[in-house]
Order: structure tokens, then C-alpha cells, then sequence
């Protein structure tokens, strides 16, 4: 969607406030021995405080308020009866729907003790989340923002993931545009417009730039076990830096 009136402007940011809280407190909330499906009922009760419903779950039927990745899963994670464990690498995802407008925020941390290698992944993919939105303006191509993720990830020695990717966002969960790729597709001319929504992700990786989905039809994976680290902020475009909905 665009910004069209400052009713959608209100209804993002209203929205937008409630995802930011809610992945906020669902990373508090990460500890030892929590399960996957608890850290899940937290996030929902915390949402639907406020009115707010779950978008995976109103839009595709989901089975869980949020999704929850682990080690090698790269996102989409059914939260269930598994247990978070010291070290490990959690990635949540978190998009809600609140009068008609959707919001989309992730990210991905360290369970402590706090592994080396994948610390330095997450602030990794944060730092290049971050130059990725710099990179994207009106009236520029939105291949940039691609072509800004792949170029920082593989200066610092990682890769992307090449079949997931942003999206727009606002009326639905996902529309267009659609394909917001990881990497540079010089056959996309898109161009982006002051007042566009977007949801801009990063899918940073120490080894596989692809992921299949498992078994559960939902979970998508790396073939070699590599790790990925995602993080993602909802946006509207502008002539300068992009207005963060999800800050």
C-alpha cells in the first residue's frame, strides 16, 4: 500500500507500535529451558491486550500467534514442545493485524552463553538491515536494497539467502511489490515511490544461500545446517531515510 491520508499514517504507526512491543517483549521473554509454544503464548496474550490479531494466522492459517526459528531454520517456525537451549540462535518473527492495517518486525538473537560466531552473525545482519534502508529513496531502484544486502554481507564474509525476501505490506500481510530480493536482480526496474510500505528483511547466512521447506509445510530450513540470522522493519518510503514503523 501507499500512504494516502494521515488515517493510514495513524493506523500504521498504531499497529507498528504493537509489533515493536510485542517482539520486544517476546526477546526479554527468551530464556533456558522455555519452550517454543510458551514464548508463543506470551507474545499472543501480550498482542491481543490491545486488539491486535495474528497475520500468519488471519492470512494463512498459521498454527501459531508468531513464528519462532531455531539454529538452522530460517524462518517460519511452528512454535511447539521444543525446548530453547543454552547457545542457541533464536529468530522471531512477528506480524499483526490491528483495524484493517498489518504490521511486519523480526529479529534474531544469542541464548546465553552467547556463542562467538553467532553474535557476530546477528550484529551482522543488523548492521546490513540498517544499510539497506539508507539505500532505499524515492525515485531510486528498489534492487538496491538488494544489491545493499549482498554486497555487505559478503564483504563481511557471509551470504544471502536468495529464495526469501521483503515484501509490501499495510492492507495485507504481504502485496506488492513483491520479490524485495536479497541480492541484485539488474532485470527488476522497479522503482520506489514516497509513501510506500514495505517490509525490508535480511536473511544473513554462514553458509547456504538457499533454505527448503520441511516437512511440517511451514519450516524453512538450511540444507548444509548452516545458520541464518533475520532481522526486519516495517517502512515508509520517503525522499531521505525511510519512516520505521517498527522502531
Amino acid at each position: 500500500m501507499s500512504i494516502e491520508s494521515q488515517e493510514d499514517l495513524a493506523g500504521l504507526r498504531a499497529v507498528g507500535k504493537i509489533v515493536a512491543a510485542t517482539l520486544q517483549y517476546m526477546l526479554k521473554s527468551v530464556r533456558p529451558g522455555i519452550s517454543t509454544g510458551s514464548l508463543d503464548v506470551l507474545g499472543r496474550r501480550f498482542f491481543e491486550r490491545s486488539g491486535a490479531r495474528s497475520a500468519p494466522e488471519l492470512t494463512y492459517g498459521f498454527p501459531g500467534a508468531t513464528c519462532i526459528s531455531l539454529n538452522h531454520e530460517a524462518a517460519h517456525g511452528i512454535p511447539g514442545p521444543r525446548i530453547i537451549r543454552e547457545g542457541d540462535l533464536v529468530n522471531i518473527d512477528v506480524s499483526l493485524e490491528l483495524n484493517g492495517y498489518f504490521a511486519d518486525t523480526g529479529a534474531s538473537m544469542c541464548v546465553e552463553p552467547v556463542k562467538k560466531d553467532l553474535s557476530d552473525l546477528c550484529s551482522a545482519s543488523r548492521e546490513i538491515l540498517m544499510a539497506a534502508l539508507r539505500s532505499l529513496r524515492a525515485g531510486r531502484r528498489l534492487s538496491n536494497v538488494g544489491g545493499t544486502i549482498e554486497r555487505e554481507s559478503k564483504q563481511r564474509g557471509y551470504k544471502v539467502i536468495r529464495n526469501l525476501s521483503g515484501h509490501g505490506v499495510g492492507r495485507a500481510l504481504h502485496e506488492e511489490p513483491f520479490n524485495l530480493l536479497n541480492y541484485k536482480d539488474p532485470s527488476d526496474r522497479r522503482i520506489a515511490k514516497v509513501g510506500q510500505v514495505l517490509a525490508i528483511e535480511t536473511f544473513v547466512s554462514t553458509g547456504a544461500d538457499y533454505v527448503y521447506e520441511g516437512r511440517d509445510g511451514w519450516t524453512l530450513k538450511t540444507p548444509d545446517r548452516s545458520f541464518v540470522a533475520q532481522f526486519e522493519h516495517t517502512v515508509i518510503v520517503t525522499g531521505d531515510f525511510p519512516v520505521l514503523i517498527t522502531a
